[in-house]
């Protein structure tokens, strides 16, 4: 009996949309290819993750919280260097100053929401959280940047809760499952492989959400209809 034959691929992957008419899964997909590209320096982004979940393992909501709010001044620095790293920019000292400060206030009220209702911590990084890489992609001061942020998430505010949610759902399902292989296949403790995964796939958070600014900010001043056209326009070109 004949072996079947499968179709091999033809060409090199088709180009990504634009920012203006990435979909979700494109900007998933993108997300991952930078995190390739940036992964050694990339891949300490994910200690944060992983040293605040250790952190907190164990504790009560109001202990999860507290563990939270001290972490905010280092996840606003990892979103720092995940914006830097996308826009390929090197901030100055100032700018990294006004970054972390501001994502810190702007975490504050997520910290609360997080361990209680995580879909309304997301809506508020959804519309705050861009203040971050307004500030190290486009020198914003404090002021401008929050509402720079405010600006973006209203342009496409579909994409950009459905884009953040994704991302944040993403992390925790694989995070789940890669931490059950490496107990299955490594016999680590619980804590050690849920350390593995946290670092390994916490990149992905901050990479991700810059990548979506990149996304809201081309699509400032445009109506969904043409950004569909536009989107139509891009598949019939890579055809």
């Amino acid at each position: 009996m004949a072996r079947p034959r499968y179709a091999s691929s033809s060409g090199p992957r088709p180009p990504a949309l634009s920012p203006i008419s990435r979909t979700v899964g494109q900007l998933v997909a993108e997300t991952l290819q930078e995190y390739g590209k940036h992964f050694w320096v990339a891949l300490p982004l994910g200690l944060v993750v992983a040293i605040a979940d250790q952190v907190s393992f164990g504790l009560d909501v109001a202990g999860r919280i507290g563990v939270l709010l001290v972490a905010a001044p280092f996840f606003s620095a990892a979103f720092a260097v995940g914006s830097a790293l996308v826009s390929e920019t090197r901030p100055s000292p100032r700018t990294w100053a006004l970054a972390i400060l501001v994502g810190t206030v702007v975490f504050i009220p997520a910290a609360f929401l997080f361990p209680w209702f995580a879909l309304a911590a997301v809506v508020m990084l959804a519309l705050f959280g861009n203040a971050v890489p307004a500030i190290v992609m486009e020198q914003r001061s404090p002021l401008g940047a929050v509402r720079r942020s405010i600006e973006v998430a209203r342009a496409d505010l579909v994409h950009a809760l459905a884009g953040l949610a994704t991302l944040v759902i993403m992390f925790g399902i694989v995070r789940l499952a890669m931490g059950f292989l490496l107990r299955q296949q490594a016999d680590n403790t619980v804590r050690v492989a849920i350390f593995l995964a946290d670092t390994v796939l916490g990149p992905v958070l901050f990479l991700g959400g810059a990548l979506l600014f990149v996304d809201l900010r081309a699509r400032v001043g445009t109506t969904r209809e043409e950004r569909l056209a536009a989107r139509r326009a891009e598949h019939c070109a890579t055809k």
